[in-house]
């Protein structure tokens, strides 16, 4: 009997208090038309008619992102999860994540949060800079951020996640470090730590921005992960580090492992494997005017063959660890023999080599992914 790929689910909350200039999710400022009662509503009707095509499987993590999901009351996000609950088979041991805008309002929400279910924590830091802050049009100070993570000690069995972003504009390589070190000193359980890519469709792309030389960026990157390392954090995603595995992120990692998951809310996407191995991707709508009229999905439709292999590696590659041949059968529900020649491509360049019926990646193959994994787009 064919085993379906756990799944995971994912709620988008599209709002925030303004767009940073470097984000290139769907995310829009909250116009208040809509209340936060109404859009969970249609959450939970959108969720349903998902639920009908992922054959009883059980939610393994639940992950709350945006836009700034921290907008949201805390009976909001309370009222959420017990509908979810209600209305899914989930895990006993569920990871129910919530991605966190660090101002000075968010400290008592915070633990009602977590006394509402969520058990991990995402604070949006990006830098302890104020003038580099300032430079990202984010809404805070150092003093709130640092607040803000010292009010979560308390919490029992804490598994707080910090983003922290390096190559940010006129941003020194000391900087970048010392940011990184300040992060570190908070003890948080998991660190994301991520060099600022600079996408078509956001602010800084039409601006003439200075970033920081490709020499220093490199520099930031080693010497980083040198301190990461010494400081007890193991990476085990591209930019991904945690105290111990337990805390490494459950709902990320399913993502990584090409693994399935619902899409719900404005914008969200979703990848469910039918009984049938055929593999559905799914696009919510975009406007929230538009989805709270029950015109939840925008575009949905199957995965050919020629493409699923490069969605497969798109994901696996960002482990950095080797990638079996049988997990790709398992995986993707083809032959491996339908990638011979690209295979054999990406070792000619000297970005794979196989071992034991498996496929590593060379220190080659790391520094240039992009060009590894655009082998498998042809």
């Amino acid at each position: 009997m064919y085993i379906l790929p756990p799944i995971s689910l994912y709620i988008h909350i599209p709002w925030c208090i303004k767009k940073c200039p470097y984000c290139d999710f769907h995310s829009y400022k909250n116009s208040k038309k809509i209340s936060e009662e109404k859009y969970i509503n249609h959450i939970i009707k959108d969720l349903k008619k998902d639920k009908k095509i992922i054959s009883n499987r059980s939610i393994k993590s639940i992950f709350i992102g945006g836009g700034t999901p921290s907008l949201l009351k805390s009976k909001t996000i309370k009222l959420l999860i017990q509908k979810i609950k209600k209305t899914m088979s989930i895990s006993k041991k569920i990871e129910i994540s919530i991605e966190i805008n660090p101002d000075k309002y968010q400290k008592k929400k915070i633990i009602e949060y977590y006394k509402a279910g969520i058990n991990r924590f995402s604070i949006g830091v990006q830098t302890f800079k104020n003038n580099l802050l300032k430079k990202i049009e984010r809404t805070y100070k150092k003093k709130s951020v640092i607040n803000l993570i010292k009010s979560t000690k308390n919490i029992v069995n804490r598994n707080l996640n910090i983003d922290i972003i390096y190559g940010l504009p006129h941003q020194s390589v000391k900087e970048a470090l010392n940011d990184l070190t300040q992060t570190i000193k908070l003890k948080p359980e998991h660190i994301s730590w991520y060099q600022l890519d600079i996408e078509p469709n956001t602010k800084f792309y039409t601006q003439d921005i200075v970033l920081p030389s490709l020499l220093n960026i490199k520099k930031i990157s080693s010497e980083g992960k040198k301190i990461l390392i010494k400081s007890g954090y193991k990476q085990y995603e591209i930019s991904a580090f945690a105290k111990k595995k337990k805390y490494q992120c459950v709902h990320n990692l399913n993502y990584w492992n090409f693994g399935d998951y619902i899409g719900i809310g404005c914008g969200a996407h979703g990848k469910i494997t039918q009984l049938n191995k055929k593999i559905i991707r799914t696009v919510k709508t975009k406007s929230d005017e538009i989805y709270i009229k029950k015109k939840y999905t925008e575009k949905k439709y199957i995965v050919s063959k020629k493409d699923i292999p490069f969605e497969f590696f798109l994901n696996k590659f960002r482990l950095l660890k080797p990638i079996s041949y049988s997990s790709f059968e398992k995986g993707t529900n083809l032959n491996i023999k339908i990638i011979q020649k690209k295979i054999f491509i990406a070792k000619k360049k000297g970005y794979l080599i196989d071992k034991n019926y498996h496929w590593i990646i060379t220190k080659r193959g790391k520094k240039h992914l992009n060009s590894l994994l655009s082998i498998f787009l042809k």
